[in-house]
This record gives C-alpha cells, structure tokens and sequence, in this order.
C-alpha cells in the first residue's frame, strides 16, 4: 500500500492541499473545526509527514544525525540517551547510524545523513579511522559538526570528551599505590584519539614512579571483547615474567581478557589484577567485579547535543570550536 499523502486527505474533505498543510501546522487561519476533520482523517489514513521534503521546501531541517562506532555497548547507548533527550525536548529527530568500527562504513553514513538534509551532525569516529576528509566535507557544506568520546585529529570541529589521560594517569597510578610492580596495558588502536590519550597517562603515570614499561608488555589491538581476548593472549606469550597488573583501554577489551585468563587458570587479581576503563553494567557483575575509571557517559551526550543546538540556533560562521572536558570517576571493586 502506497504512503498517504496532503492530496488524499484534501480529496477526502473535499479542502485544498494548501489548506490541509496549514491545518495539519496548526496555522491560525485555519478554523479549529476544520483542524480537528483534517487530523482525524489524518489518523485514520496512518498519514505521516514527508520530513525531507518538509526541509527541502523551508531550507531548514530538524533531523539531528549521529554516528556511533557500536550501538552494542552500553557506552555509546547511555550517550545517544543523553542525546535523544535533548533533541526531542528541542523538537528535533535524531537519526542513528552505525560505523561498526569500520572507516568505508562511517564514510557512507555521513554521506547518507548528508543525502537526508541533516541540520547538524553528531559523530564518534571509528577505531579505524585515520583520515578527515569525509568530515571536511561536512564543514564544507556548513552543517554543524560536534564529535563526542573520540575526535579526528587535526579535525577544526567542537567536541565532548573526558580528560582520558587524567583518568589512565589516576587509574595507573592507584595500581602502582596498591604495590603491583610489573603493570602493562592492553592498549588499543594507537592513532585513535581516547586510545592514544590513555596510553599516555598510563605510560607517564609509570615514569613519574620510576617504574620500567618493556614493549612486550604493551600490546595494542581493537576494542572489543574478543580484541581483549586476543591482545591477552599475544601479551601472555611475549611476556616473561608476565605483568602482575594490566590497565586496559576500555572495559570490553578489559573483560574479554579477564574471560580468557579465567579459562587458562590464571586467578584475578591474584595472578595479575586488572582495570578498565568506562565502568559498563558488566564490569560490576563479573566475577571478580572489575575496578574501573567511571565515563559520564549520559552527560557526555546530553552535553554535545547541547553544543550542536547552540551552534544551530546562533549559526555563528568562523566561531572558534568549543572543547568540553568531563572528569572521570576511579571505581575501586575486587579485580584490583
């Protein structure tokens, strides 16, 4: 059955489609007894609205578009919470796409949301992800752009994002206070952005205690469970005498490794003590419950929705990019 449009529901009440248009809008020159026949037919037609053509016609959209690497965690889905909540009380659609940790991927959902007339875009880039262009072209068109979480490099474009390198640096250094002496890391994508920032407070974190860090100790991967899986096994083969302690990237790649070191028999935090970093629903139910940096993941989105609606309503040209730094929270449990 083809979409009900204007023209069905004029037919239908004998009106013009101008008048039912102004009518479904709520214009005042239209009666309140017509208004009421014109969404009743509406409702029984299971008329929607055309938004794209809506936003064609008046140059202005109020499509919100998103682009997460994964909507599988609980992360990236706390933060589109925060962004939905926003837009809606704003008035504003938002439409999600996934990258799928993918580069090509991410690149057709920004042409996609581009194609859709999107007024603004909000964006955390892939782990794969190591060039701009794509969101060059953003800019080039004068679509408002934030990234939350993880940014492109080198990318002029506002941004959310927590203090990453504070947050390793703490979370090192309670490892390095609770006596562990050999900490390494399961490290991540070295070129991503959080990836990059947490593997320099870690590192910095064991220089200021003097404490040595040899490179079979770090071994960078991706970000997922079955990443941590992996990189558990490459660093436990290369490594002799093992780490007693290991800080991971995120909690994903933290708890596919705590699986995989409970499957060879090697105790938590007994043998070697783990932390996360994210603090996932996960990281309090394993066993043992996982130490973690806390992201505010909610306000994370709640925040770059914020920023993108004020750069759409002030449409300043040339303002200088915005860069708002949360704070993370260390949450002590029995992994370390």
């Amino acid at each position: 059955m083809k979409q009900p449009t204007i023209k069905d529901i004029a037919r239908r009440l004998g009106l013009s489609p101008s008048t039912v248009s102004r009518a479904l809008s709520g214009h005042p020159d239209i009666s309140e007894a017509t208004k009421e026949k014109v969404c009743a037919i509406a409702r029984e037609l299971e008329y929607h609205p055309n938004t794209l053509a809506k936003s064609l016609q008046q140059k202005q959209s109020q499509i919100i578009g998103v682009v997460v690497p994964q909507v599988k965690h609980y992360f990236f889905a706390s933060v589109m919470a925060g962004i939905t909540d926003v837009a809606y009380q704003a008035g504003y659609t938002v439409m999600i796409c996934q990258s799928n940790e993918d580069y090509q991927r991410e690149v057709a959902n920004i042409d996609v949301l581009i194609s859709h007339r999107v007024a603004g875009l909000l964006v955390s880039v892939s782990s794969s992800t190591t060039q701009c262009e794509h969101f060059e072209k953003i800019k080039r068109r004068s679509i408002p752009l934030v990234f939350f979480d993880r940014v492109c490099p080198g990318m002029e474009a506002s941004s959310v994002v927590v203090d990453d390198y504070e947050g390793a640096f703490k979370a090192t250094e309670y490892l390095i206070q609770k006596g562990y002496k050999r900490i390494g890391t399961l490290a991540g994508p070295p070129f991503l952005s959080i990836a990059k920032a947490r593997f320099e407070g870690f590192r910095d974190a064991l220089r200021k205690h003097g404490r040595t860090l040899p490179s079979e100790w770090i071994v960078h991967g991706g970000m997922n469970e079955e990443d941590g899986a992996i990189s558990i096994e490459k660093l436990l083969s290369q490594s002799n005498p093992r780490p007693d302690a290991l800080f991971c990237v995120n909690d994903p790649v933290a708890l596919g490794a705590m699986m995989r070191l409970k499957e060879k028999g090697i105790r938590i935090p007994e043998d070697i003590a783990m932390m996360g970093f994210t603090d996932n629903p996960e990281a309090s139910m394993i066993e043992p419950p996982l130490t973690t940096m806390r992201q505010p993941a909610y306000l994370i989105g709640k925040t770059a929705a914020e920023l993108l609606l004020d750069e759409l309503k002030n449409k300043k040209r040339g303002q200088k990019p915005t860069r708002c730094v949360l704070k993370t929270e260390l949450i002590i449990r029995k992994s370390a």
